[in-house]
């Protein structure tokens, strides 16, 4: 009886390490299929000289990166997806930092990825670090 206990508790341990394994192989590929994925037409690509007349009305999200990035080559096609989502309803923004130092240093923008949410060019929220699709549309929606 001790055997057969001590081997179904086995067989639990299995079960749950396949089940985590299988969930991190799960996560790899869909975000390897989201980085492929070509970018949105509905995007605003920002500049020092555009950043402050594009965020000045309505509700804008600004993803701040770097080409040489490794989590915003994640986040950035999360921001895509959200992009096609809301459409026109709010402003979906990518600043590129290293071409656009002044906007980023005025910020304070010090890790990357980070993304801020403005409502009417003040800054209402902030995250830093890869944020997943709903963690950004609650936000967004809530100041729409």
């Amino acid at each position: 009886m001790i055997l057969y206990e001590a081997g179904g508790g086995s067989v639990i341990i299995y079960i749950l390490s396949g089940a985590i394994v299988g969930y991190f192989l799960y996560s790899f590929f869909i975000a390897k299929k989201r980085m492929n994925a070509p970018p949105s037409e509905n995007i605003k690509i920002l500049t020092d000289s555009t950043f402050e007349t594009t965020i000045k009305n309505g509700v804008s999200l600004v993803d701040f990166w770097a080409a040489w990035c490794g989590p915003c080559k994640v986040q950035g096609p999360i921001v895509d997806e959200i992009a096609n989502e809301i459409g026109e309803k709010a402003n979906i923004c990518k600043l590129d930092i290293d071409k656009n130092q002044r906007t980023a240093t005025k910020l304070g923008i010090r890790n990357i990825p980070t993304l801020i949410l403005f409502k009417d060019g003040k800054p209402v929220d902030k995250f830093v670090g890869v944020k997943p699709k709903g963690v950004l549309m609650k936000a967004i929606n809530q100041h729409i």
